[in-house]
């Protein structure tokens, strides 16, 4: 799928404001789960509070036990505490993974910002190795600052 192709898409998604946010989050994953062939997995990950942990607020694919990850823990962990895009070409090879299923070969974690801070992250599945390239991280960094907007409006 071109991600330019779907990006209308997913501003339509994320702009309906008589939805909440949760609703529309979880249409943005499954537009994502069905329209790139790639992305098993979709799902968005935000700060609980001031606790040190994710909560896992939006999904699409099969159903996860990991709901609340803690900083520094998995990929996700890791992304809530370095602030910075990780992409994993072969999961088997990551020490501090969290395997969700084990189908799973890659994963991609982009963080989302609201005013400067890192409040959550997509997660991106795939039971491909290898599956994400720069431009899945420009596209889901781009999905995650119309998100950003909606939630600061």
């Amino acid at each position: 799928m071109n991600f330019e192709a779907l990006k209308p898409k997913l501003k339509s998604i994320i702009s309906q404001e008589n939805l909440d946010i949760n609703h529309r989050l979880t249409e943005v994953c499954d537009l994502l789960q069905t329209q790139v062939d790639t992305y098993d997995w979709v799902g968005f990950y935000f700060k609980n509070g001031d606790k040190r942990e994710l909560i896992l607020k939006a999904f699409a694919g099969e159903p996860t036990d990991h709901t609340v990850i803690p900083f520094g823990k998995g990929i996700c962990g890791q992304v809530a505490e370095s602030n910075q895009n990780f992409v994993v070409d072969d999961v088997s090879a990551q020490d501090n993974y969290i395997a969700c299923s084990i189908n799973v070969k890659s994963e991609v974690v982009i963080p989302l910002f609201l005013n400067g801070e890192n409040i959550g992250q997509i997660d991106i599945d795939s039971n491909t190795k290898k599956a994400f390239s720069k431009e899945d991280e420009d596209f889901l960094a781009w999905v995650n600052t119309q998100v950003s907007q909606q939630l600061e409006a």
